[in-house]
């Protein structure tokens, strides 16, 4: 699989992540191994996890699957902070709130670090110099190689990233943005995409396939092994199965029809391809479908084809992000 660069950093991933959003819940660890094994195989290097995910097993299960299972030099461990299980409060970015998650973490993967830690998500109750402090300690003390952020809107993405270099050689360089973004989700392309580029911060899109809508397998029906047929992911889904993303999905299925495949692979080459993004992160339930999302390695889009979905599914942005006029 092809290596892409971190943002404006030296560190190289695969260009498909690897999420294990459902890991300990949903997926067990037998069928984790399953996953991971055939995402190393195929060159796959980065791998998405979360301190809040299965509340804690699926870092538990990477974990027992390091070495084990695959070298953990081979691989890049990415994961997050921030989010908690209290509904006055979802998430605390305090410094020592992330510190001591960022330490159980550690202990839940078996490593004495990660290679990229990301703040899941912007606290409007603590001062953001404070939140970036705690990623300077963790990259200091070696606990984290490089640091992120979550769910950033574009003026949130841009202070982080400004503050941070703000004093060469003491501050550490936001080098990941993880968003979700996808043909039925452009929002990032407002503000957040812009400051990316402009920052040299690597975006790493989550949900590529509209939360599997694109996948085309919810244009007649919700299949009942589907996650729209959880009783937990429903709701996730449910956003994505309204007419204009029908129309888009549509679209997708006609593109993938012409060129012989199929509107995974055809939905996940747009956003893989996009600029600013060095790799979505795909969170596929069984090695089947793994291997079916993995061959989109031999895919680029003609440009034609890139551009129809474009005008599909493109956002409504207008002033002031739009040309200005005064008539």
């Amino acid at each position: 699989m092809e290596q892409r660069h971190l943002g404006r950093t030296g560190l190289r991933v695969s260009r498909i992540g690897l999420g294990t959003l459902t890991w300990g819940r949903d997926t067990d660890e037998q069928d984790a191994a399953d996953l991971l094994k055939v995402f190393w195989d195929a060159g796959g290097t980065l791998v998405d996890t979360a301190d809040v995910y299965g509340d804690g097993d699926a870092e538990y299960i990477v974990g027992r699957l390091l070495d084990g299972l695959v070298p953990r030099r081979d691989l890049v461990i990415a994961t997050k902070a921030g989010s908690v299980p209290d509904p006055d409060r979802r998430f605390d970015a305090s410094r020592g709130h992330l510190l001591a998650a960022l330490d159980a973490s550690l202990q839940r993967l078996g490593t004495d670090h990660v290679d990229v830690w990301q703040v899941h998500a912007f606290d409007p109750g603590t001062p953001l110099e404070e939140t970036l402090q705690a990623l300077d300690i963790a990259v200091a003390s070696g606990r984290a190689r490089y640091a992120g952020v979550s769910n950033f809107s574009g003026w949130q993405l841009a202070k982080a990233a400004t503050w941070q270099l703000g004093a060469p050689g003491t501050r550490t360089r936001i080098a990941s943005a993880q968003l979700e973004y996808s043909l039925l989700q452009r929002g990032i392309e407002r503000e957040v995409l812009p400051a990316a580029l402009d920052l040299g911060v690597g975006l790493l899109p989550s949900s590529p396939l509209g939360r599997g809508v694109l996948t085309g397998k919810y244009r007649h029906s919700t299949p009942a092994d589907s996650r729209g047929a959880s009783e937990h992911l429903a709701p996730f889904v449910a956003p994505y199965l309204d007419e204009a993303a029908g129309r888009v999905v549509d679209a997708v299925a006609t593109a993938a029809d012409g060129l012989a495949t199929t509107p995974l692979q055809v939905a996940l080459a747009w956003v893989r391809d996009r600029p600013g993004v060095t790799a979505p992160i795909i969170g596929a339930r069984n090695a089947q479908q793994l291997t079916a999302a993995l061959s989109v390695e031999a895919l680029s889009l003609p440009d034609e084809i890139f551009r129809a979905l474009d005008d599909v599914s493109a956002p409504v942005h207008r002033y002031p992000d739009d040309q200005w006029s005064v008539l």
